[in-house]
């Protein structure tokens, strides 16, 4: 006798989602609109359009960032946060040539545009159009620190070089590494990140210095 099928089987049990630890959720969509502006091409993101990405209500954003311009705000203390405590340690190093400490910087900046060109779009100004007038204000406080910076290695090899005016020639010559860097990460925004920033890096470098 062929037993009847029961007409109840058992219910089929499913883990429960688990729940984001604190913080875990706010680095989703960090990493998320970072992601999104990667993309060739990207126009304005939008809230609505980083919610569809992640899966979640705008409500569910707005309870981690308060409005769009904090999430670009958090993105900028990554990158003030990972290039310049490198940097620092570039300054600090001692027994190096001040000429190669400048390359260096130059060097680290670019070098991080590179491997996140979503970032890139930032530093760029590219993806703070129509933004927070303030966000792109950050920006320029963070090249002017680096223009800073790069002053202090360039009037250590002008006094070196037995330069008469040793400031003066760091002011010019850290002012013209800066408007290589800027407009090398915007070559490589607008060309959909296919020109490189650190292409024929040495060779440029070495003729700058």
């Amino acid at each position: 006798m062929i037993d009847a099928p029961d007409r109840h089987p058992a219910p089929r049990l499913e883990a429960p989602k688990r729940r984001p630890q604190p913080g875990e959720r706010r680095a989703q969509i960090l990493q998320a609109l970072a992601a999104m502006l990667e993309a060739p091409g990207a126009e304005r993101i939008t809230t609505a359009a980083l919610a569809a990405r992640l899966q979640v209500s705008e409500a569910a954003l707005y309870r981690h960032f308060a409005s769009k311009a904090q999430m670009f705000d958090a993105l900028l203390d990554f990158i003030e946060e990972t290039v310049f405590p490198l940097s620092a340690q570039i300054l600090s190093a001692e027994n190096e040539a001040p000429a190669s400490q400048a390359s260096r910087i130059v060097a680290l900046l670019l070098q991080f545009c590179e491997r996140n060109p979503g970032l890139a779009r930032i530093l760029a100004g590219d993806a703070l159009l129509l933004e927070h007038e303030r966000l792109q204000q950050r920006v320029n406080q963070c090249f002017e620190r680096l223009e800073s910076q790069l002053r202090q290695c360039l009037r250590a090899a002008a006094q070196q070089a037995g330069s008469p005016a040793p400031t003066a020639d760091a002011q010019v010559a850290a002012s013209c590494l800066i408007a290589f860097c800027q407009g090398r990460v915007q070559r490589f925004v607008r060309s959909q990140f296919r020109k490189l920033p650190t292409e024929q890096l040495d060779a440029c470098l070495a003729h700058m210095l």
